[in-house]
């Protein structure tokens, strides 16, 4: 192990690769989704002014992202379909098609295959798309990697918070982790408050009605997969900003209990746990968003201060270190 980050191997990767790409790439490497501005039909323009596209890829790698002895093959499909899609509503971007490329060891039976495919199909019914192609590979364990392809007349990127702009968040934090340690554990869900997290870790929604509708308010975006302060904390530092998190803004009724059941901290599943595929945006009014509710605010960025800094009753500041989920950790 080279003790490096995946983000320091991201920064690293992307002074390889990001030479001039030409004119057509809006936004590359660094952001939840590259951008690019549509290309000039053949044979004259259509009518009115064409949307920008919006790619992303994903990946799900068996032993790394999922465990099948607590995932059925229907999970898995669901699951890396709308983990790829949240990316694009975190560009506020509508779907317009996916691509799958699977491998799959030479266990995986045709019932299984067909029962993943039933998952992806869904997701994609859920967030109005279908895969429309892809790849299929034999290996040895299961991978499924996802390509989302979207249009966003205004696009959201990271980098577009300004000081005094308010924090907002759509979709729960933390009950995916909840989720997750109930299942690890074999513990029996008891109330709906458990059933809701082993919901929210198998079953994660990708939120573009919400990416959709903070797209014309919002200035910055970003997902909710890493967990929330690291993902907070990549806004911030796009955006030249510190970001400062209410923390009773954060834990939501049914995560207190699941966490109780696990005997954890709510707040920390809540800032730490990761895979919620919720969404943070920044804009001077997000929080009346419809569907959002405001967990913080931008301040301006201050020399040796950390991104991301919880706010007490009394005003007092506890600076967060921005730990989540690194692949190379």
């Amino acid at each position: 192990m080279s003790g490096r980050s995946e983000w320091k191997r991201i920064d690293m990767l992307r002074a390889v690769l990001g030479g001039a790409a030409g004119a057509h790439v809006l936004c590359g490497i660094g952001d939840d989704a590259a951008i690019l501005a549509p290309a000039a039909p053949r044979g004259g323009a259509l009518p009115g002014a064409p949307e920008p596209l919006v790619w992303t890829i994903d990946s799900a790698v068996e032993g790394v992202h999922f465990r099948r002895d607590l995932l059925g093959f229907e999970d898995l499909g669901y699951r890396a379909t709308m983990a790829a899609a949240s990316d694009l509503a975190a560009m506020g971007a509508r779907p317009v098609g996916l691509l799958a490329a699977l491998v799959l060891p030479p266990s995986v039976s045709d019932d299984e295959l067909g029962a993943l495919a039933g998952g992806q199909r869904a997701a994609c019914d859920e967030i109005g798309t279908a895969v429309i192609g892809g790849n299929l590979s034999r290996g040895g364990e299961i991978s499924i990697t996802t390509t989302a392809l979207g249009v966003a007349a205004l696009p959201l990127r990271r980098d577009g918070a300004r000081p005094g702009d308010a924090l907002a968040l759509a979709g729960p934090v933390g009950l995916a982790a909840a989720g997750l340690a109930l299942l690890d554990r074999g513990v029996a869900p008891a109330g709906a408050a458990a059933e809701q997290a082993i919901r929210a870790f198998r079953r994660p929604v990708a939120r573009i009605d919400a990416g959709l509708r903070a797209a014309a308010r919002a200035r910055a975006a970003i997902d909710v997969s890493d967990g929330l302060v690291a993902d907070v904390a990549h806004l911030a530092r796009a955006s030249g900003v510190r970001a400062l998190l209410d923390p009773a803004a954060l834990v939501s009724a049914d995560l207190r209990d699941a966490a109780a059941q696990l005997g954890l901290d709510a707040l920390d599943l809540a800032l730490y746990g990761g895979e919620d595929y919720a969404i943070v945006v920044a804009g001077p009014d997000v929080g009346e968003l419809t569907g959002f509710v405001a967990i913080g605010r931008c301040v301006p960025r201050e020399e040796g201060a950390s991104d991301v800094a919880l706010v007490g009753p009394d005003g007092q500041l506890t600076s967060l270190v921005a730990r989540g989920y690194d692949h190379f950790a």
